[in-house]
């Protein structure tokens, strides 16, 4: 699966995302609006959601989720800063490298390059030549 966003009518890459993962547009889901987003399924995938209003019934009445949502806001921070360093990365060589060092091998697997190089804020021949 992948995030992405709409600008001057090209399609922009925001993270990508594995099996066993939870997605969401972050915004969308938490301000409760409509979401500037995008969520695109990129293989048959099989998911399961959770609504706003479950989500915080069982904040307040299971203390397992508050443990499990600490958990997870921890791992998409983490994730969230790691995108925020490749972003400021100047050569498309040196964020290729780091991506590498800090993914899943397996989206490097399975993702087309188009959406990879798209994430990775580089032309797609680019990141041909970099592979």
């Amino acid at each position: 699966m992948r995030g992405y966003f709409n600008h001057n009518n090209k399609e922009i890459t925001t993270w990508v995302s594995v099996d066993n993962e939870l997605v969401t547009s972050i915004s969308g889901y938490f301000k409760k609006e409509p979401a500037s987003e995008n969520i695109q399924c990129l293989e048959d995938t099989f998911t399961e959601s959770l609504s706003f209003q479950n989500m915080h019934f069982a904040l307040q009445n299971f203390k397992e989720m508050n443990h499990l949502n600490r958990i997870l806001m921890e791992h998409y921070y983490l994730d969230a800063e790691y995108r925020a360093f490749m972003a400021r990365i100047p050569t498309a060589k040196d964020r290729y490298e780091y991506y590498l060092n800090i993914t899943n091998s397996e989206i490097v697997k399975r993702l087309p390059n188009k959406y990879l190089a798209s994430l990775l804020n580089m032309r797609p021949e680019t990141l041909s030549r970099l592979k």
